[in-house]
Formats: C-alpha cells, structure tokens, sequence
C-alpha cells in the first residue's frame, strides 16, 4: 500500500492509530538519544521521532537518510508535547 494518509490530513483524533505516509525527507535532526526526521508531501508536513525505546534496525535507518530522500513509513501517531495552537495538527 502506497499510503493510509498524507502528512497534511494528521490531527489529534489519529493518536494511537498506525498510518501509512510517504513523502521526501524535509530534514533530518540526530541529537543522539533522538532522532527528528520531517516527511513532505503536496499536503503537509509530518514529524518522525525515534528515541531509545526505537528499534535499533529502525535507528539505523534513520540514520542512513538524507534530504530529498523519499521514504515510505507506517507507525503509531503520538500527541505533540509541545503544541503550535496556531496549526491545526499541531506543528511548527
């Protein structure tokens, strides 16, 4: 499957469910104990985050990709602890 959802249509209702996406690597952000990767589509983008309770497989993923890659990732959709109110899904 393609994908579930574009990165643009993710709200707080899909915490906890397992969607699809696909897009291009934004940026990637490695501060060592976490790993921030930022997918676009012609919809939106959508933050990826791997910490210590990742995978290690995953990680090293991770770690491979670089800008303008396109990637293709299914995982569960956790809350944003620190929200931007002035988005809808809660983004920067």
């Amino acid at each position: 499957m393609y994908r579930t959802i574009t990165c643009g249509e993710l709200r707080i209702a899909h915490v906890g469910q397992e969607p699809v996406l696909a897009g291009w690597v934004q940026t990637v952000r490695n501060l060592g104990a976490m790993t921030f990767i930022d997918i676009r589509d012609r919809y939106g983008i959508t933050q990826l985050v791997a910490d210590e309770n990742t995978p290690v497989q995953i990680r090293e993923q991770f770690d491979k990709l670089g800008r303008e890659y396109v990637i293709q990732v299914r995982g569960v959709v956790r809350e944003r602890s620190s929200k931007n109110g002035k988005n809808p899904d809660g983004g920067s």
